[in-house]
Parts: structure tokens; C-alpha cells; sequence
């Protein structure tokens, strides 16, 4: 579909999934704010993540660690010392780009007269307390995986699991990046989806590429067509220096294929730097084989908004109904922010407390909205637009017949159901 992104994006300001950060301030670059329906997406594809890899498994569990950690945090994990992106010049047009993703030309004027480049440090520095001093020195995180590896041992004690288990964690994380962009692909503050799965070091790469293929399923399982994904592995010279493996779980994005989520097997490294640099033991005694091990770790890492953008991505689709053109979002059910929206025929009072009747039904048990303004096709497709699976209509029979029709957003299929058995139908067709 020509400008596949441009219409997403137009779609998303117009219908509250994104807006500008600060727009009526002219906006702060690579920011965004998520509206009444982005936030809802956002919570279902964080809710979707958090159901399949903790609340479905007896092998994981969840944490949430503090976004400001103790600066040897940072020390320890070589952020400090290593955190950084190539950073090159334009000295034509004064552009600042990574110099890794560039080449050799200018992408904004086409020069070739750049700078050097030089490393450009990622991380957000700031202060604590009253007084701006080197003691005081913070940093907001740049990962969320940190928070986990300085929880191991907390976390094993109190959890009383054993290796392999994981622990997950979603939160916000923050990187200076040189070039954000692609609307929320890549910006300098976003949420994190992540796990840490701890093993003994001889399962390892087993682990691994269990991750890999689990973590793909996933994306395909809520919508994503399999032709547009694929796992793509990261050769040695990409790899870093404490990893055996890593890969990327990568979505056909209309500018090329873009990484929607890492899977790296960093072995015993972040638990053996933070022993090393507290001074406390990270490690697992197995009873069984009465010997003493530290973990290898392998983390499957997803951000939330590039994960939205694909799911936005593969569900735009524009057909024709009755003749004109309808734009609809055909999301995984368990991701559409509303599930179902209760639309009264007509505006007239005689309608309004039926409508509302069944509003209250169903909100006891589904995300619902609620619409009354315009012709009841410009409504439908309204909720088209939105994504929502399920329309329910109620029209001037339903005050007597006590029924209401329930209208199928991808089929258009319509059916009239009576209204107190309306919860559990909408239930069966969101299962």
C-alpha cells in the first residue's frame, strides 16, 4: 500500500492513538503522548506480553526496579564506559547523524563534507539532591535489564525458584539517541519490554534458541502475518563482547526490515560485573549436584512502541463497503483498545436508557464505548477505524423484543442476540 506510513500516522493523530509531545508549544522533538486509544493499545499489547511470559508459565516471574539506581549500577554493567553511538557532523547543512547509519553522504542535503566521527555518550545524566555535585550524580536508565541482574539474588531467595527461571520487567527506559525518528520506532524515551532467563551455563544455547522461536510465535499469534517477520541473527562482528548469540526478531516496516525485539544469549556477564563490583555473591548452589554456579542469562528485549507501530502496520487496511471507501484496523482481539462499542440507532430518548442499560452490561467485562453522534454508518465506521471487533446496535425493537444486533467488524456479518445473554456471546467471539 503506497505511503503505508503516512497513513498510520495520519490515522493515529486523528483517531487519539498519538499526538505530539508538547504540540501546543510547537512540539518536543522525537516525544509523543498516547491518547484515549493508544493508551489502550499500549496497555493491551503490555498486558498481552506480561500474560504469555509470566502469568501463563510457572518459570517466570515479575519485578519492578526503580528507574534512578545507584550510579556503580552503570559502572558495573560498562554503560558508563561504552554506551555510546558513532556521532558525525554535516558541515554544509550542521545535521547531526549516527555515522553507522549514513554512510558516507549527508541524508538531509547530500553533502559529503562530515565531520569525524566521535562517540556520543547515550545516557541521561542528572542530580540528586540539593546540591549539583559529582556525588550527586544520576543517570535514568537506559535499559530495564540492570534493575533485574542487581534483584537476582532478592529474587531467588524470596521466589524459591531455581535455574532455569526468569525474571520480567516492563517500565520506561531513556536514551539520548543522535537521530530518533520514524514516528514511534525510535525516540528517546520508551517503555521496555523485557525478560532475563537464568540457566546453567550447559543450557545455554538450548535456551537460546527456544527464545528466539517463542518470541517470534508471539508477534504471529496476535495478528502479525509470519511473511512479514522473520528472525534475523546478528554475525560475529556484530555481536557484543558478552554475548555467544544474539538475534533479532525483525518486521517489515515500509522504509525496510527494522528490529522489533532482541534475543541475546549474554551469558554469565552482568551477574559475574555486579558481584564483582558490590562484592556479593550472584550465583546458584544446586543441592542436587552440591556445586556452585553463575547463571548464564538469555533476554528476549521488546519495546512497546515499536511493537504498537507493527501491530498498527499490519492491521491498516482500506476496503470498500457500499460503495465507498472504509479505512478499518483489522487488530488481534486481544489487542483492539475497545473490545466492542454500544451504538443506539438514534439519538431519541426513547433509546437512551436501553442503550445505556446494555452499555452498563458490558462494561462490567470488556472495554466499551459509547456513540450516539451522527448516521449510524459514519458511527460504524468510526469504530472501524478504531479497531473495535464488535458493534451493538440498539434499535427501536430492542425495547420490547429486549435484543440488540451485534455486528462483526471483519465479516460485516450482523446478528441479533437477545441482550441478556449479549456478555456471554461477546465472550465466546473474543475468546
Amino acid at each position: 500500500m503506497p505511503d503505508l506510513t503516512e497513513a498510520v500516522v495520519n490515522l493515529a493523530k486523528r483517531r487519539g492513538f498519538v499526538f505530539p509531545s508538547s504540540e501546543i508549544y510547537g512540539g518536543f522533538r522525537s516525544t509523543w503522548d498516547y491518547g484515549p486509544l493508544g493508551v489502550l493499545l499500549k496497555r493491551n499489547v503490555m498486558e498481552a506480553w506480561w500474560r504469555a511470559m509470566v502469568q501463563e508459565r510457572d518459570d517466570i516471574v515479575g519485578l519492578d526496579a526503580a528507574i534512578l539506581m545507584a550510579p556503580k549500577v552503570w559502572e558495573a554493567s560498562g554503560h558508563l564506559a561504552t554506551f555510546s553511538d558513532p556521532l558525525v557532523d554535516c558541515r554544509k547543512c550542521k545535521e547531526r547523524w549516527r555515522a553507522d547509519q549514513i554512510g558516507d553522504t549527508c541524508p538531509n542535503c547530500g553533502s559529503k563534507d562530515l565531520t569525524e566521527a566521535r562517540p556520543f555518550h547515550l545516557m541521561f545524566k542528572t542530580h540528586v539532591g540539593p546540591v549539583e555535585d559529582e556525588g550527586a550524580t544520576a543517570y535514568l536508565r537506559p535499559e530495564t535489564a540492570q534493575g533485574i541482574f542487581v534483584n537476582f539474588a532478592n529474587v531467588l531467595q524470596t521466589s524459591r525458584k531455581k535455574p532455569p527461571f526468569g525474571i520480567a520487567q516492563q517500565g520506561k527506559s531513556f536514551r539520548n539517541e543522535i537521530t530518533p525518528g520514524n514516528f514511534i520506532f525510535r525516540t528517546r524515551e520508551f517503555e521496555q519490554m523485557e525478560m532475563e532467563f537464568f540457566v546453567p551455563p550447559a543450557d545455554g544455547q538450548k535456551w537460546f534458541e527456544y527464545w528466539c522461536e517463542e518470541r517470534l510465535r508471539w508477534y504471529v499469534d496476535l495478528g502479525i502475518p509470519a511473511d512479514k517477520l522473520r528472525l534475523r541473527h546478528h554475525d560475529p562482528e556484530e555481536l557484543s563482547h558478552y554475548s555467544t548469540g544474539t538475534a533479532d526478531v525483525e518486521f517489515a516496516y515500509p522504509w525496510g526490515w527494522g528490529e522489533l525485539e532482541g534475543v541475546a544469549n549474554r551469558t554469565d556477564y552482568d551477574l559475574t560485573q555486579h558481584s564483582k563490583f558490590s562484592g556479593e555473591r550472584l550465583e546458584y548452589y544446586d543441592q542436587a549436584a552440591n556445586e556452585r554456579y553463575v547463571p548464564h542469562v538469555i533476554e528476549p528485549a521488546a519495546g512497546v512502541g515499536r511493537s504498537m507501530m507493527a501491530f498498527l502496520l499490519a492491521a491498516y487496511d482500506e476496503d470498500e463497503v457500499g460503495g465507498e471507501k472504509r479505512v478499518v484496523l483489522r487488530l488481534h482481539k486481544k489487542l483492539a483498545p475497545y473490545k466492542v462499542a454500544v451504538l443506539p440507532l438514534s439519538k431519541k430518548d426513547t433509546l437512551t436508557p436501553t442503550a445505556r442499560e446494555v452499555l452498563g452490561l458490558v462494561q462490567k467485562h470488556f472495554m466499551a464505548d459509547y456513540d450516539e453522534t451522527q448516521s449510524i454508518g459514519r458511527r460504524y465506521r468510526r469504530q472501524d477505524e478504531a479497531g473495535t471487533p464488535f458493534c451493538v446496535t440498539v434499535d427501536f425493537e430492542s425495547i420490547d423484543d429486549r435484543a440488540v444486533t451485534i455486528r462483526d467488524r471483519d465479516t460485516l456479518a450482523q446478528e441479533r442476540v437477545p441482550i441478556d445473554g449479549l456478555v456471554e456471546e461477546l465472550r465466546a467471539r473474543l475468546a
